[in-house]
């Protein structure tokens, strides 16, 4: 399979209203180009959010009211930097408020609806063409553990966004359980190579795909929070449980709770210490504990569905203990 990454060249600056579909046309027919059944056009998040009209002024304070404005919830903070949640689910910084190749003094925010962005674009490049395209509306994100930033699809229509090869087999005929290919971001990053922030091609025509899939958005992309082992770092949860007032009523796997506990007693300590943890589920046992403290306590402890006690055994250098 050859996939080829050809530049749409000759758009002009896009401000709030402008047909994106029609302008992109118009470079495409421009550079003596066509569209071909299985092409993908891939398309900038920073366009489309012009022609949709999300240019907003920036504001007394910076950035920093929009990003609130936009951020579902705070996934990790260090000074000035946020990683934030949007109302869409994708995670990336400032909740995807960029000054980036706007005029001084605006910001872009991200489409209300990429998806819908992206159906709208794809519906009006097919009708103008016969053609049977794909669409991926395309930003730059960063990666955990890994330094730079790479295109992602955050809109798409017409292509799988994601490919579950879950229960097909490998090359050695090996039956894969946990193989799900994201589509629409290999897609976007190849796009990236002939986009760059300077060169002024805000749309590129990704063609040789194969989609082996039937269409889904780039929604599907987005990690169910109960299957995302890294939702929150340490820093923000230790955040949000001191600003809590009361019990969430969602379930928690207890042995994730016993983990956490495990990690807290366990924290560096210039004392040595040897510790045991114990829960308590069994009614009677709960209520002998309960009955042992005073109201407060108990007003506290005593709505959790199970009750934990550390008990901490301080050790001398030599490792004997000293007192319990």
């Amino acid at each position: 399979m050859t996939v080829e990454v050809i530049p749409i060249r000759g758009l002009p600056e896009v401000a709030p209203g402008d047909d994106l579909a029609a302008l992109i046309l118009g470079g495409i027919r421009g550079g003596g180009l066509g569209l071909l059944d299985g092409d993908v056009v891939a398309i900038t998040q920073k366009v489309v959010s012009k022609a949709e009209g999300r240019v907003m002024p920036e504001g007394p304070r910076g950035k920093g009211d929009w990003v609130r404005k936009e951020s579902r919830r705070v996934v990790a903070r260090r000074g000035d930097i946020v990683i934030a949640e949007t109302r869409h689910g994708f995670v990336c910084a400032n909740a995807g408020v960029d000054a980036s190749n706007v005029v001084e003094g605006f910001l872009t925010l991200l489409p209300e609806d990429p998806d819908g962005s992206a159906e709208r674009i794809r519906s009006a490049l097919a009708d103008a063409t016969g053609a049977h395209v794909a669409v991926v509306i395309t930003d730059t994100f960063g990666r955990p553990w890994r330094t730079g930033v790479v295109n992602v699809a955050i809109g798409c229509a017409g292509l799988p966004s994601v490919v579950d090869l879950r229960g097909t087999k490998d090359g050695l005929g090996r039956v894969l359980e946990v193989t799900i290919v994201a589509l629409a971001d290999e897609v976007a990053a190849a796009s990236g190579l002939a986009m760059g922030k300077s060169d002024g091609i805000p749309a590129v025509v990704v063609r040789g795909v194969r989609a082996e899939a039937p269409p889904s958005p780039a929604s599907a992309l987005v990690r169910p929070p109960q299957e995302d082992l890294f939702r929150t770092s340490p820093g923000q949860a230790i955040r949000g449980r001191l600003e809590a007032t009361a019990f969430d009523d969602r379930e928690v796997p207890q042995d994730l709770v016993e983990e956490a506990l495990s990690a807290a007693l366990s924290a560096p300590s210039s004392l040595k210490v040897q510790s045991t943890l114990v829960s308590i589920e069994s009614s009677p046992a709960r209520r002998r504990i309960l009955g042992a403290v005073d109201a407060e306590m108990r007003s506290v402890i005593g709505a959790g569905p199970v009750i934990f006690i550390a008990f901490v055994r301080l050790l001398n250098p030599g490792g004997d203990s000293v007192r319990g």
